[in-house]
């Protein structure tokens, strides 16, 4: 039973985040003028296919892993378009819109993530209190006096000159460990001091200073969380508090949710080029099948958030400037706009090719990554 929970809900955060992106592109294209001639969900074999009044074909195929736009475009040679048609081809149009068309595509994955989570905070979301354990020994947070039953309540940014004492009435809310484990992800990453507004379990309220100086270093096989000292306490569900915002609020905190993740996730991401994160941390198809699969069955509120933070990665991994992924295709149109012209075909289909043996380099990165992680003893 397990097992098919697992492969539905994989199945599930398959089908979502690839129909938004995809979406994303079409809707684009749709606005833009431009005839789109085929939307699939999967690679192989189609086993259902609709042809809709404008020539639009929609295909779902055998291999749900991904899936793709086809455009009219007359620089594909396999095309061969009516004079009355040429208007409506890709190539034809601007570079601004040729260029919205491609990014219309993460940011579709980002907006799926900001609706995802505005859902879950107008239906009601339980949140582990940010009340703090003892601290390990020689972190910071102990030399601060930081200890256990502390909540931290408050949370203010440190300018790099900082020389004064931060001031209660500018120090921002934090409503849950959640919170705070992003914020302090987001600091720890930009290498920025902050203040925590802490309050103990008297009442008494007093502030904690961690100046840059004393921040870790993001390094693979490194936990900043232990560094810094400041880890949750688990408390039971009864003694957690439900976040729940109206519509218009929901949505506000929710944006500001996905633009920190995003933030965080871009310098991890970055990170792998710069030796501070690792390779290893790299996920397959198993891992996601696996994150989906439990938290499917925690419930649907948990599995709405994985979906978001799926979706911000799917937006940002696309982004990426490597042939094959959206972000080439806008590092091609950076190229047009600096140059004056566009990129020749032979060039591109030579990058296309360095980039397609790339990515299948990184996919069987990741799948071994996976057969380590579930099968080894």
């Amino acid at each position: 039973m397990q097992a098919l929970i697992t492969l539905a809900a994989f199945l599930v955060t398959l089908g979502v985040l690839v129909s938004f992106h995809e979406y994303g592109h079409f809707l684009a294209a749709r606005l833009c003028g431009v005839k789109v001639l085929r939307f699939a969900l999967g690679f192989g074999k189609p086993l259902f296919t609709y042809r809709a009044n404008n020539g639009t074909e929609w295909v779902l195929a055998s291999i749900p892993l991904g899936g793709y736009v086809k455009l009219l475009d007359g620089r594909d040679s396999q095309q061969t378009i009516p004079a009355d048609e040429r208007a409506q081809s890709f190539d034809v149009k601007p570079l601004w819109q040729r260029s919205l068309i491609v990014a219309a595509g993460p940011f579709a994955n980002f907006l799926l993530a900001v609706m995802l989570f505005s859902v879950i905070y107008v239906s009601g979301a339980p949140q582990l209190p940010a009340q703090l354990q003892t601290p390990p020994e020689q972190s910071i947070a102990a030399k601060l006096g930081v200890v256990v039953g502390d909540q931290v309540i408050g949370w203010q940014y440190l300018s790099s000159n900082y020389s004064s004492t931060p001031i209660l009435e500018e120090f921002d809310s934090v409503p849950s460990w959640n919170a705070l484990r992003w914020l302090l992800l987001d600091a720890v990453t930009r290498e920025q001091g902050f203040a925590l507004e802490l309050q103990n379990i008297s009442g008494g309220r007093r502030i904690a200073t961690f100046r840059q100086a004393d921040l870790p270093s993001i390094a693979p096989e490194s936990d900043p969380f232990q560094t810094l000292g400041l880890l949750p306490q688990i408390s039971p569900p009864s003694e957690w508090k439900e976040l729940k915002l109206g519509p218009l609020d929901a949505l506000g905190f929710a944006s500001q949710r996905v633009y920190l993740i995003t933030k965080v996730s871009l310098r991890l991401m970055l990170g792998l080029f710069t030796g501070k994160t690792t390779l290893k941390q790299l996920g397959g198809p198993l891992s996601i099948a696996d994150m989906a699969g439990k938290s499917a069955q925690v419930g649907w509120q948990p599995f709405a958030a994985f979906l978001a933070l799926m979706s911000i990665s799917i937006g940002l991994l696309n982004l990426v400037p490597l042939p094959m992924l959206d972000g080439g295709q806008l590092l091609y149109d950076a190229w047009e706009l600096v140059a004056g012209k566009r990129m020749s075909l032979s060039l591109q289909e030579k990058l296309q090719k360095v980039g397609f043996l790339l990515l299948i380099s990184l996919s069987l990165l990741a799948l071994f990554n996976d057969l380590q992680r579930y099968l080894s003893p």
